[in-house]
């Protein structure tokens, strides 16, 4: 009898998406068992990518929008539409870091306005559920411009709409919500994160992550103290949870306007790729990412696999761009081999062009060795 095959790697970031990555390793599998069944699961962490990677897995399709860019200037953005009405929206299609060029990067004015207009245009098409994905973001401003696209009214003490941006909270007097559409208190929004950093203090949005979009020292104590006065006016509580700092505080913003839950990224994606019952009778299961290290084992999705795997009794192999520091620690998640893709410090020219055939030559070899013998 064929043995059925799970390919389910995660983005090589830089180099292939991950359908990309799993249709490689599928080839690779083909080579190695021709009559096998090789079944793609393509998945993602919660951050960039996710989107393409359950698209794919779901046989979803893209909606593309016109949105509002983190600067004001019109996008063209897309989340990802499932055949159950879940829509997959990432934050960063619409209010990216990349997005911005590097001399405009100032996260005092920056705004998820254009993450709400997507998350709106989901719950327009009759979505039932939403899955957030907010890695990679350029703003930090506490969801706010995302909650004024949705309808509310964020308004100074002249009862004036608040201008875009992080700084600009410092005004806030009123929030006023009767403009949010009553159907998002039926809808089910999950965020996926993999940070545990506060909105406010030391560990908080502003201080960790504004200096990486563009915020000066003293840009990071202004936009402190203008996410503390936001905290006071959606509830303290909202603040202080573990994760509402992702994306400049945007998770703490999902979580006040729209009653979403935060989640763990990797076991959220996994969980709505279908891996569970790809997995049902498989004899093996090949997962990947451009770079394996200590952190792999700590919310990365190869990990996330292998440990569903080791539940499933299903053998898995982790096929790795490069080794980094730690990596050994996935043998501890149920991986039972591991092999790199390259030696030493391949340019970036060769690792773009080269990843495909190298991860279908490295599938083949370890299927071989797994299951051959």
């Amino acid at each position: 009898m064929a043995p059925r095959l799970v390919v389910a790697p995660n983005p090589f970031k830089g180099s292939l998406g991950s359908p990309a990555a799993a249709a490689a390793m599928a080839l690779g599998l083909a080579d190695a068992f021709p009559d096998a069944e090789v079944v793609q699961v393509p998945i993602a962490d919660g951050g960039e990518g996710t989107v393409e990677a359950l698209v794919a897995a779901r046989d979803g399709e893209l909606v593309e929008v016109e949105v509002e860019g983190p600067l004001g200037d019109p996008v063209r953005a897309c989340f990802g539409w499932l055949p159950d009405a879940t829509a997959v929206v990432e934050l960063a299609a619409a209010s990216g870091l990349p997005l911005v060029p590097p001399d405009r990067r100032d996260p005092r004015l920056t705004s998820t306005y254009g993450f709400g207009q997507l998350l709106d245009e989901a719950r327009r098409r009759g979505a039932r559920r939403i899955v957030a994905a907010v890695g990679g973001s350029a703003t930090n401003d506490g969801g706010a411009g995302m909650a004024q696209a949705l309808g509310v009214r964020l308004l100074d003490a002249d009862g004036r709409e608040l201008p875009r941006g992080g700084a600009a909270l410092a005004r806030l007097e009123r929030i006023e919500r009767a403009g949010l559409s009553p159907d998002w208190q039926s809808l089910e929004v999950l965020v996926a994160v993999d940070v545990t950093n506060p909105l406010t203090g030391p560990e908080g949005a502003s201080a960790v992550y504004g200096p990486q979009k563009g915020a000066t020292p003293e840009a990071v104590a202004e936009l402190e103290a203008a996410l503390e006065h936001f905290a006071q006016m959606i509830g303290p509580d909202v603040g202080r949870i573990p994760g509402a700092g992702a994306a400049g505080g945007a998770a703490a913003g999902l979580i006040a306007f729209l009653g979403a839950r935060l989640v763990r990224g990797a076991p959220l994606v996994v969980d709505a790729a279908g891996l569970d019952a790809a997995l049902a009778g498989a004899a093996l299961v090949l997962t990947g990412e451009g770079r394996l290290d200590r952190q792999t084992a700590y919310g990365k999705g190869p990990a996330e696999v292998a440990r569903r795997a080791r539940r499933a009794g299903v053998p898995a192999a982790l096929l790795a761009g490069q080794l980094g520091e730690g990596w050994e620690a996935v043998l501890a998640e149920g991986v039972s081999a591991v092999e790199s893709l390259w030696e030493g410090k391949p340019s970036w020219e060769e690792v773009v062009r080269h990843t495909p055939e190298r991860l279908r030559a490295a599938a083949t070899r370890v299927a071989r060795r797994l299951l051959a013998g």
